[in-house]
């Protein structure tokens, strides 16, 4: 049976890639425990390989912000749509993301990130 992954790419400024890391760390854990196979970010590295559209222009970012990439494993996209809702759900997450989207710095703003639903279409 093949797996179903959340894929998402965004923007974060570069001096706050530590603290966004911790943050994330706490959130991935909160995603496991309802279910999630796997929760994976990287951040970026090599931005510029040419030819191709490259995440920072995509995104549109300025040169203080870092790309973020990850996704999240499930074992089917029904288990996906059960799992969102109980990661929505749960009291812990709005203390957890609080110092990434607070008024006065705002760290995560999701309305820069890409973001979709993947089924497997290769593997090897």
């Amino acid at each position: 049976m093949s797996h179903y992954i959340d894929g998402f790419v965004f923007p974060i400024p570069k001096e706050d890639v530590e603290q966004y890391r911790l943050v994330a760390n706490d959130v991935a854990t909160i995603w496991k425990e309802h279910g999630a196979l796997s929760y994976l970010e990287y951040i970026g590295e090599h931005m510029y390989p040419e030819g191709t559209l490259v995440f920072p222009k995509l995104l549109n970012t300025q040169p203080n912000e870092a790309i973020v990439f990850g996704w999240v494993t499930f074992q089917s996209r029904t288990d996906r749509d059960r799992i969102h809702k109980l990661v929505a759900e749960d009291p812990r997450m709005p203390a957890i993301v609080a110092p990434l989207t607070q008024e006065t710095k705002v760290i995560f703003d999701a309305s820069k990130m890409v973001y979709g639903g993947f089924q497997l279409l290769v593997a090897q």
